[in-house]
């Protein structure tokens, strides 16, 4: 049985189709500097935008202490009878990994762009920061939960109008990466219009 090799940069097609997402929880050191961090979020920006409006931002995260307190003063004051458990899990959540770049989806409400249109750019931008990140030799992983979703962490990292798209974690790989299960293609893809 060979080992699949994950994020080969080989050539372009061999790192989309062996494209893998490392845990942010096992991503250590080394991470991107910030010349290779700023070269990974300028690839992001190339993202199919239409209309030309950048309807994403990008925070970097330097301060992972103040993230920390922000994520779990905003827990604590949505849920004062948190668990310690729960607020410890937050604060880890915080620290993974060497590197963290927010993406928010800064839609342009003004625009005849549709909002879902200018969603799904945030959506490949926040994609393509991640394929920036292996094609560079690093494994990133993007994740969303409870911080994503809190209008306390988004008033801090943003606008109001924004919406937190996900933390895109990235380092090097602690361990191994597992494949995970991936869909079967016939009940993915089909074909129009139907034949006979």
């Amino acid at each position: 049985m060979t080992e699949t090799i994950f994020n080969d940069t080989a050539t372009p097609l061999t790192l989309l189709a062996t494209r893998r997402s490392g845990k942010p929880r096992d991503l250590v050191g080394p991470g991107p500097d910030a010349a290779q961090l700023d070269q990974m979020i300028g690839i992001a920006a190339r993202t199919p935008d239409h209309g030309k409006l950048a309807p994403w931002r990008f925070v970097v995260i330097d301060d992972r202490d103040a993230l920390s307190q922000l994520i779990v003063q905003a827990y604590r004051a949505e849920r004062p009878q948190a668990a310690r458990a729960e607020l410890d899990s937050l604060d880890q959540f915080a620290r993974q990994a060497p590197a963290l770049v927010v993406v928010l989806s800064s839609p342009s409400r003004t625009s005849h762009i549709p909002l879902w249109e200018q969603e799904l750019s945030a959506g490949a931008a926040t994609m393509n920061l991640l394929h920036a990140a292996h094609a560079m030799g690093f494994a990133g992983g993007w994740l969303t939960g409870w911080p994503s979703v809190s209008p306390a962490v988004r008033d801090a990292l943003g606008d109001a109008h924004e919406t937190i798209a996900g933390f895109v974690f990235i380092g090097t790989p602690g361990r191994p990466l597992d494949e995970r299960p991936r869909p079967d293609m016939a009940r993915i893809v089909s074909h129009w219009p139907k034949a006979g």
